[in-house]
């Protein structure tokens, strides 16, 4: 049985990643890695996605901010699927709102309708989400990928997308241990997970 993957949020510093994992960039391309090696997280690093030392230059801080009572998870039931809804981890990647219109609408209040559309559909589009934020029961049982092996992808000026269940050390627990998504432009509120303000903060890193 191979190792298992860690991945450490070092306070104040980088992501230190120990363990075989594939690392890729937006266009799928293979990033040469070694047996452990150390992700950015501040976003000023002139290596991403590795981490330069600008960290300690520009005074991160790997503090969450966010308030612990907006962290919870809101459940949304229909008639042969219940949908699971974490705001504050929610990275902003847009597939729920592409795919699936009906069910979820940013428009609609709830925002939030488990018996829109067909069942088969609704589960493909929440197994899109990158961040874990969505997720879904049939029965009561609540639902995971399985099988797929521990990667990182390096989402185009984005967070790093997590997948394959590599544990995450620390005090922090993601809501969904198989996939999660991490902040890389330093500006979340929610360290050390995404929470969008890449999108608002302008991050870019057009290398990856």
């Amino acid at each position: 049985m191979p190792d298992p993957v860690n991945i450490n949020p070092k306070p104040n510093g980088p992501l230190h990643v120990i363990g075989a994992i594939s690392l890729t960039n937006s266009r799928g391309e293979a990033v040469a890695t070694e047996a452990q090696f150390w992700l950015c997280r501040c976003g000023g690093s002139g290596n991403k996605p590795f981490c330069d030392g600008t960290h300690k230059k520009i005074g991160f801080s790997g503090v969450r901010e966010s308030d612990s009572a907006t962290r919870g998870t809101v459940s949304y039931a229909g008639k042969n699927i219940t949908i699971h809804d974490n705001r504050s981890i929610c990275a902003h990647a847009g597939h729920c709102t592409e795919h699936s219109p009906a069910v979820f609408s940013m428009t609609a209040k709830p925002w939030i309708d488990a018996n829109a559309d067909a069942v088969a559909q609704t589960v493909a589009t929440i197994q899109m989400c990158p961040s874990g934020a969505l997720a879904y029961s049939i029965d009561g049982v609540l639902q995971e990928h399985a099988g797929r092996a521990p990667g990182i992808r390096i989402a185009k000026d984005g967070p790093y997308e997590v997948i394959g269940a590599p544990q995450l050390q620390g005090d922090e627990a993601p809501v969904s241990s198989e996939h999660y998504t991490l902040c890389r432009c330093g500006q979340s509120k929610n360290k050390p997970f995404c929470d969008g303000t890449h999108w608002s903060a302008g991050f870019k890193d057009d290398k990856n």
